[in-house]
């Protein structure tokens, strides 16, 4: 049973709303200067929850040492217009990661957060490219410097997976 969605609800993430094919490309090694990229399938599915005003992506990601499960859970604040994503891999089933914070203008998301990287403080930002919403694309980048420099260490192509009968 699909719960429904409130009239007031945010549309920011409407377009990742279904089935998705998913071409990923991660770096080896992060902040460590490595150019040697990985290639692998994936699969993702999202659906609305809290009416709206946030979403579970469930994943399949198909790495070359074999596959595993993670979701992201996303949830929007009303007061301060701003989204909150945590992720949950299936690998480390106990721990959810510290929350991406941010927001979307003009069909780009951008979230950040501080966390450690092998015991180093780093800045995560997400970044949601929505201009084609059958296409979208995230990345996802580190920063040592607290976001004086960036390097891309993860990128997400999608395409909406066909209508199951």
């Amino acid at each position: 049973m699909a719960l429904e969605t409130t009239a007031d609800a945010p549309a920011d993430f409407a377009f990742a709303v279904g089935d998705w094919h998913v071409r990923h490309r991660r770096l080896r090694d992060r902040l460590v200067g490595c150019t040697d990229w990985i290639e692998f399938p994936g699969e993702m599915s999202t659906r609305p929850v809290l009416g709206g005003f946030g979403n579970v992506e469930d994943n399949v990601l198909h790495l070359p040492e074999g596959p595993y499960r993670a979701v992201a859970l996303r949830s929007f604040n009303p007061q301060t217009l701003q989204w909150s994503i945590w992720w949950l891999d299936g690998r480390a089933p106990g721990q959810l990661d510290v929350p991406v914070v941010g927001s979307f203008t003009d069909g780009v998301g951008t979230f950040y957060a501080d966390d450690t990287l092998n015991g180093a403080p780093i800045r995560i930002r997400f970044t949601w490219l929505t201009s084609d919403p059958e296409n979208p694309r995230w990345e996802q980048a580190f920063s040592e410097d607290q976001g004086a420099s960036w390097e891309t260490n993860w990128t997400m192509d999608f395409t909406r997976a066909p209508s199951q009968p």
